[in-house]
Parts: structure tokens; C-alpha cells; sequence
């Protein structure tokens, strides 16, 4: 007993300790992040609003006047949080400062910890969110804090959402903000996330700026039949059907695309690989492009999926008894769309590659394109001095995101996006929408840094 009791007081002697090495802006930073984690905001049991009506009590706390804060609730539960520090004397538009507050479902059953308490352990912060995207979220509301009590004088006004149903959900918070509000978040251009650093092995590799993303597109394939019994089988199975026709988009490839983001990716991030990598990665921007590049980047999903359009089966139902022949078989084909390629003529395409009229090919919804983020150098400029001032030698790589954001809203409405965190993970050890999500604590504080240094870089003479 006394050695567990001697343990309990070094262990917590420890945390004190390192609890005292924290500024007061990183405990505040600490404080709202684990706020915002133990707020469960899923689509099914969470509370959007709540958890900015948690974030309005700290901008109030901390002098913000309640004409500067609007919290917006199209639907129970599905609230948004914006607000506003004023430029004394305005001399540009406004920067906005883009995060979402709500997260993926997570049961408590697959984590090995709690996905809504949040627990520091081991050098990392654990709990939905953490990466996804909370940890922007607390920085942004920390860093207005620290702004206004320094009583910072920005020449342009800096706005700050934190929006509802980013990862799905009935009420997208930006969508209805720029449907019916869009006074509050008119901006130059907006950071956001979908950007962020790169760690392999420890080192970190590159810093990450994404300036624009695939589109997002699924379709509902179907093979319908008389069916039967299954102790007569026909010539005409509809599972063996619509196997013909997946088998046939998974064999084909769409063309390899470039556009400036792409380009940039490829060419800047050669310079962290191993040299042959480099060479072969820079072996793509040739005209042509080099065929052992060619063999060596569709090796690599992450690569590959940067060049091209991609389309592959997710998901797959059919038949309605084991004894009995299939009368319907459904498949979904999630394709990601480069930017600038119409979806219709992808459409088209698998059409045209499963050459069978007997397969009927549909959209699951309409796509939402939208197209980059021009890399001008007002933008990219600051990221690169702040990068090279904290992390000497680490690059900066402008990013096409595979995947979607909210950012794609503002695109579409000519508002630039970029997104930026300097927010470190390892790149083989992503946990974002999956079990146990967790985010270093050193890449937290040096996030937090980073996004007040570039926000003031932005809104300074």
C-alpha cells in the first residue's frame, strides 16, 4: 500500500509539474480543447449547440460584446458560433478563421479509452476530435481570447466559425451561414482546415497547405431479373451481373491530370523523399511524363489518388433469399473527381467501360465541384516564413485533398480557401474518423503558435 501510495504521489507531482510548465495561454488552449472534446457533437445523440454556446461564454468572458458573437441554430441541436474581433480602422477585407465543431459517431465499445473524456497520455491527447476537428477549433477560440485581452489592433476585421454538420448531418452550418447570413462570414479568403504537418519516424517532413479537393461523387449502380430457384439457375444472374460490371471499373483507369496544386505537391514535395523517389516523382512533371515515375507514383495510393480521377465499389446488396435467384443487385461506386473534370462525363465513362445496358447507372446525388485556391504569394508567403522560423528546413507543400471539407462552399462563391494548421501527425498513423483519435500535445502548442502568428501576419501593417 505505501508503494502505491508513494506512486499515486509522483504520478501526480508529475502532472502538476507539467501543468506548471504551461503558459497561461496554453492552459487556456488546454482548458477549451478538452471543453470541446467532452461535448459529444455526433449527428445522432450530440449538441452542436452546446458546445458554442460553451465557446460564446469565453469570448464574453474574456470582453467580447454580445453584438460581436452570433450563435445560430437552423435546427435543435445544429448550432454555429461566429464572431467577430473589429479592425480599428479597416483597411482590407476580413480573414476567416473556418473549423467545425460537430464529429464522426464514435462508440465507446471499439476505443480503447473514452472517445468524449479527454485524457493526456503518453505525449498525446486523446478523444474524438482531436484531430478532426476540434484541436482548430479550441486554437481559433484561444487565440481570439489572447488577441483581445493583448487588445490587438488587426487592419482588417479577423471572424471566427465554428459551424454544425461538416461531417454530415441535415444542417450544414455553412451552407445555411452563406444562404442566409453571409454578412457575417464574407471574407477575402478563409483558413480551414484540411492542411497540417507531416511526421515520419519522428521527423517532421512537410507542412501541408490545401487549396483544393476532390469532388465528391457516388453512384447507384442496379441489375434487376425475373429471378427464380435457385435449383434452376439462368443464364441471366444479376449478382453475377453486376459482378461483370465492377470488375470492370475496378480494372480502369482514368487519365492522369495535373493542375497548379497538383504540380506544386509533386515538385516541392520531391525534396523530402530518398533520392531515386525524388527522381522518379519529378519524373512525372516531364512532358511526358516518365513511365517508371508513372510505375512508381500508381504504386502508392496516396500518390495515385492525386493524379487521377478515381472510382471504386464501397458498397454491395442483393438477393433476398438463399434459396432463390437474385431479382436485384445494388452496388454504390464512390468516384473522387478531379477539379475542372465535369462529373457528367465520368458518368459517361462508366458507362462506356461497363458496356451493358442491362446495368443501370445512376447518381446518388448531385456533385458539388469547386475549384482551387490560386497559390498567390500574399497567401503562401507567410506560411513559408513562419514554417522556416519554427521548423528550419521543413517544406511547405500545397495539397489537393482527396477527401471534401466545407471549404468547398466558399470556393464556389470565389472566397479562396486554404487549409493550414501546422498542426503535426505522423503520416502512418492517421486516426481521424477512426478508433482511439489522438493528437500529439507538442504539435498542439506549436499549432497554436503557428495559427496566431499567421493570423497576425495577415492582419498586420
Amino acid at each position: 500500500m505505501k508503494k502505491l501510495v508513494h506512486t499515486l504521489l509522483l504520478l501526480s507531482l508529475s502532472c502538476i509539474a507539467s501543468a506548471a510548465e504551461l503558459t497561461p495561454h496554453q492552459q487556456l488552449a488546454r482548458d477549451i480543447f478538452q471543453e470541446l472534446i467532452e461535448i459529444n457533437t455526433t449527428d445522432s445523440q450530440g449538441d452542436n449547440t452546446a458546445a458554442a454556446r460553451a465557446v460564446e461564454q469565453r469570448l464574453l468572458a474574456a470582453g467580447y460584446s454580445a453584438e460581436d458573437i452570433q450563435v445560430i441554430e437552423p435546427q435543435e441541436r445544429k448550432g454555429n458560433i461566429v464572431a467577430r474581433l473589429r479592425a480599428p480602422v479597416a483597411t482590407a477585407e476580413p480573414v476567416l478563421l473556418l473549423a467545425h465543431l460537430d464529429v464522426v459517431e464514435a462508440s465507446p465499445w471499439d476505443w480503447t479509452v473514452h472517445p468524449f473524456k479527454f485524457l493526456e497520455r503518453d505525449g498525446y491527447f486523446y478523444g474524438r476530435g482531436t484531430t478532426d476537428d476540434k484541436a482548430q477549433a479550441a486554437i481559433w477560440v484561444a487565440n481570439m481570447i489572447r488577441m483581445k485581452q493583448e487588445g490587438y489592433r488587426p487592419n482588417r476585421d479577423i471572424i471566427m466559425a465554428l459551424t454544425a454538420d461538416e461531417e454530415g448531418g441535415p444542417a450544414n452550418g455553412v451552407v445555411y451561414l452563406l444562404e442566409h447570413h453571409r454578412d457575417l462570414v464574407d471574407a477575402a479568403f478563409v483558413l480551414n482546415e484540411g492542411g497540417g504537418g507531416m511526421i515520419r519516424n519522428g521527423e517532421r517532413l512537410a507542412n501541408g497547405v490545401q487549396a483544393a479537393e476532390k469532388v465528391y461523387q457516388s453512384y447507384h449502380l442496379e441489375v434487376t431479373n425475373p429471378g427464380g430457384h435457385s435449383s434452376v439457375p439462368r443464364a441471366d444472374n444479376a449478382i453475377n451481373e453486376l459482378a461483370r460490371a465492377l470488375g470492370k471499373v475496378a480494372g480502369h483507369e482514368f487519365p492522369i491530370e495535373l493542375n497548379e496544386v497538383t504540380r506544386a505537391y509533386f515538385r516541392q514535395g520531391a525534396v523530402m523523399l530518398p533520392p531515386e523517389q525524388e527522381r522518379l516523382m519529378l519524373g512525372l512533371l516531364e512532358t511526358p511524363p516518365r513511365q517508371d515515375s508513372l510505375d512508381f507514383l500508381e504504386s502508392v495510393p496516396a500518390y495515385n489518388a492525386r493524379m487521377r480521377t478515381t472510382c471504386v465499389a464501397t458498397q454491395l446488396t442483393a438477393g433476398h433469399a438463399e434459396n432463390a435467384l437474385p431479382q436485384r443487385a445494388q452496388a454504390t461506386v464512390n468516384c473522387r473527381i478531379l477539379p475542372g473534370v465535369d462529373p457528367a462525363s465520368v458518368q459517361v465513362t462508366l458507362t462506356e467501360v461497363i458496356a451493358d445496358p442491362g446495368v443501370t447507372i445512376k447518381p446518388v446525388a448531385p456533385p458539388k465541384p469547386s475549384p482551387p485556391s490560386a497559390l498567390t504569394e500574399a497567401v503562401m508567403a507567410p506560411i513559408a516564413d513562419l514554417t522556416e522560423q519554427m521548423w528550419p528546413g521543413v517544406v511547405v507543400i500545397p495539397t489537393m485533398s482527396t477527401g471534401a471539407t466545407d471549404g468547398l462552399y466558399f470556393r464556389n462563391l470565389g472566397i479562396p480557401v486554404y487549409g493550414v494548421s501546422g498542426l503535426f501527425g505522423d503520416i502512418d498513423d492517421v486516426r481521424a474518423h477512426g478508433r482511439d483519435e489522438r493528437m500529439l500535445v507538442e504539435s498542439y502548442y506549436d499549432g497554436l503558435e503557428f495559427l496566431d502568428r499567421l493570423v497576425r501576419a495577415y492582419t498586420s501593417d
